[in-house]
């Protein structure tokens, strides 16, 4: 690949069908050609191409089309998502209002901080999840799938949760570094074990791992735990950076079906 447009060579081996193209260099290729005419024409004539692009040509004339809008929103939200981030939210309240009714002994335990870091892990999980979207093999198999639909798909989680939990911290007197590097490390961690095992088994795996041995040993003793608090900022940075640096080492494996697991 050229800085734009493909070079001469990897364009004759796509047109020629050469199976040793690397994938990643192949789905660019397919998404480069979808938008770029004068690349179309440098492949040469194509007479099969041409004879059933004639013959569909007329029905697709026909054919009711997804409007752009709507395409370039399910680029970044799953439809099944939709559900979820409004679930997500209504818990995010719901631990607001138990915090400012004391419903925690003494007020020493804040809901919103225990639910803060695993919250944008239920997004992700709904968002790339096989058994929740239809349309996951579909998708999995076009050009833009893999790493690039994840991160789209994630960051549209966080643009709704982190807003939220925003407001819910302003609420409770919470200070943004005690919520906001938890939860972008678990949300990193989750796409970074992902990787290996799938999305939608990571978040559950990491979701009761927390629930375990952070959220259950916090309320019985009704004591915050260390890990959150102003002195770990060091710690959830460095798994932060830890986990971008496994999804980057890692890509590729996005694109299989596996990671819809």
């Amino acid at each position: 690949m050229t800085a734009d447009h493909p070079s001469d060579s990897l364009l004759r081996r796509y047109a020629r069908g050469d199976d040793d193209i690397a994938a990643d260099q192949l789905w660019a290729v397919e998404s480069h050609l979808e938008t770029c005419a004068p690349c179309r024409g440098r492949l040469g004539p194509d007479t099969v191409a041409e004879a059933a692009w004639a013959g569909l040509e007329p029905l697709l004339d026909r054919t009711p089309q997804m409007p752009r809008a709507r395409q370039r929103f399910n680029a970044w939200v799953s439809p099944a998502a939709g559900p979820w981030l409004a679930m997500i939210l209504l818990v995010t309240a719901a631990a607001v209002a138990l915090d400012q009714l004391g419903a925690a002994a003494s007020g020493r335990v804040s809901l919103v901080l225990l639910v803060a870091p695993v919250l944008p892990v239920l997004g992700v999980a709904a968002s790339w999840s096989r058994a929740l979207d239809p349309a996951f093999e579909l998708i999995a198999a076009t050009p833009r799938a893999g790493l690039p639909l994840v991160f789209r798909r994630t960051a549209a989680v966080l643009a709704v949760i982190v807003p939220g939990l925003a407001v819910a911290s302003l609420l409770t007197g919470l200070h943004l570094t005690l919520w906001l590097l938890p939860c972008l490390a678990f949300t990193t961690g989750t796409l970074a074990l992902g990787a290996f095992i799938g999305v939608t088994r990571a978040a559950v795996t990491l979701t009761a791992a927390w629930a375990v041995a952070i959220v259950a040993p916090t309320i019985a003793f009704n004591r915050m735990s260390a890990v959150l608090n102003e002195n770990t900022t060091p710690a959830w940075a460095a798994i932060l950076a830890v986990g971008l640096l496994v999804i980057a080492r890692r890509r590729m494996a996005f694109t299989r079906l596996e990671a819809n697991r």
